[in-house]
C-alpha cells in the first residue's frame, strides 16, 4: 500500500525533531515572524524512509504529522 504524509500547518511549530528523526523525508523552513515550520523535502516519501517518517511522526511534540495510507 502506498503511503504519505501529512503536515499540520496549524500545529506545526518547527521544533525540528522530524528533521532529526528523518532528514532524507523533512526540512524545516524558517518563517520571519512566525514559528518555523516543517516541509516535506519528498512528497511522497521513498518506502524505505517509512519507519523513520513513523518515529517522526510518534517524536513530534505538536502531533502535527501524521502518516496516510493512500489506494
Amino acid at each position: 500500500m502506498k503511503w504519505r504524509v501529512e503536515i499540520d500547518r496549524e500545529l506545526c511549530q518547527g521544533h525540528a525533531v522530524c528533521m532529526d528523526e528523518a532528514p532524507e523525508v523533512f526540512l524545516v523552513i524558517e518563517r520571519a515572524g512566525a514559528y518555523a515550520q516543517s516541509s516535506l523535502l519528498v512528497d511522497p516519501p521513498p518506502d524505505e524512509q517509512r519507519e523513520r517518517a513513523e518515529a517522526a511522526v510518534r517524536l513530534c511534540p505538536n502531533r502535527a504529522l501524521k502518516i496516510v495510507e493512500t489506494p
